[in-house]
């Protein structure tokens, strides 16, 4: 049986690569060579803290049936090696992206088209069904997103963290000529301010304690950015909104502290929108939320159209995240390179990307 290399998820701090069966085409699925992989923040949870979102044995996940050690990377862009039976919309050769949702199209939010919020939810490259980490993966044709010829394979492996951006502004409140306040400028802080930037926001406030992510959030177009230990938040976005407050507020962070602060940074009948995953359970002062009107909304992902969206909007040139990308990794430095610059050095880098085109150093 041929076999190819795949980097694998076996425990907490537990990452190798293995040498696993290429997987085979069946119909209505497309066999894709990953090229480049983006390392996302909840592959770093999984990696210090999983099994997580990963399945335990014993716990299969229930759509895919799979439990650890699994492959690797939900962020990912390949070319099309082959196609199964009643695929039509792409061929072989062609260069795309994977939108990794796994949903089982029947739960009551998938039968409203929600399927972000599927009850059996999952995705691809942390449930199971192989991964961009990975020389050769398979996905459901419904996932696989063609790139256009002006939109790079590297530029591809950022539609993935870009969609989520886009979806919480899309289904914000949001309109131009809002004030909005974005709290955290990790990556999915960034991609907001650029869906942002795209849908003509001139006025970008961020709160980020990173001396280097509030540069990045200049440089991917935040027009204000503030440290929120060194000056009162509150009264800065109060200042910088003629007295009014914020209209919107994305919540990219994820602490304690940033929320107890961005409601009362904004404006009566103003949102909260929270996209972070927390590490615990937050708590909120109730009398903020119910006294000046304001709501608080979670979202998950991406929804259906997400990716066509903003595919389309990178290669109009509305977004340009060719700077997210600040390192690229071969599969086999992994841990030592990605896992632990993001631990380490995280304040200098936005997206690592594993360029499992070049496969393994050794």
């Amino acid at each position: 049986m041929a076999t190819m290399n795949a980097v694998r998820f076996h425990g907490q701090k537990d990452i190798r690569v293995d040498r696993i069966p290429i997987p085979t085409i069946k119909p209505g699925w497309v066999k894709i060579a990953p090229k480049f992989c983006g390392i996302c923040g909840s592959d770093l949870h999984e990696y210090m803290g999983g099994a997580n979102l990963i399945p335990s044995p014993g716990h299969p996940h229930p759509i895919t049936g799979e439990t650890l050690p699994l492959t690797l990377g939900h962020e990912f862009s390949g070319i099309v090696e082959e196609i199964g039976d009643g695929v039509a919309h792409v061929k072989k050769g062609d260069r795309v992206c994977v939108q990794p949702t796994i949903y089982d199209g029947e739960c009551r939010a998938c039968v409203r088209g929600l399927v972000n919020c599927c009850d059996k939810n999952g995705f691809i490259g942390l449930s199971g069904w192989g991964g961009g980490m990975s020389e050769y993966t398979t996905a459901p044709a419904s996932a696989v997103k063609l790139l256009p010829n002006n939109v790079s394979l590297e530029i591809g492996a950022l539609i993935e963290p870009l969609s989520v951006g886009w979806h919480a502004v899309d289904i914000s409140p949001f309109k131009p000529g809002d004030s909005v306040l974005v709290l955290g400028g990790g990556p999915i802080g960034l991609a907001v301010i650029q869906v942002l930037v795209g849908k003509k926001c001139h006025n970008i406030i961020v709160s980020e304690v990173s001396k280097r992510r509030r540069e990045f959030a200049k440089q991917f177009g935040a027009h204000h950015v503030i440290d929120p230990t060194q000056a009162d938040l509150v009264e800065e976005v109060e200042r910088l909104t003629d007295g009014q407050g914020a209209d919107v507020g994305f919540d990219a962070a994820g602490v304690q502290v940033a929320v107890d602060t961005a409601f009362k940074a904004i404006k009566a009948r103003g949102i909260l929108v929270n996209i972070a995953i927390w590490e615990k359970r937050a708590t909120l002062f109730m009398n903020d939320i119910v006294f000046r009107e304001r709501a608080y909304m979670g979202v998950a992902t991406f929804a259906l159209g997400d990716f066509e969206a903003v595919i389309k909007a990178v290669s109009s040139g509305i977004i340009t995240p060719g700077g997210m990308i600040t390192k690229k990794i071969p599969m086999d430095q992994v841990a030592e390179q990605g896992f632990k610059a993001l631990i380490e050095d995280k304040d200098n880098h936005v997206k690592i990307l594993v360029d499992v085109g070049a496969g393994i150093t050794d």
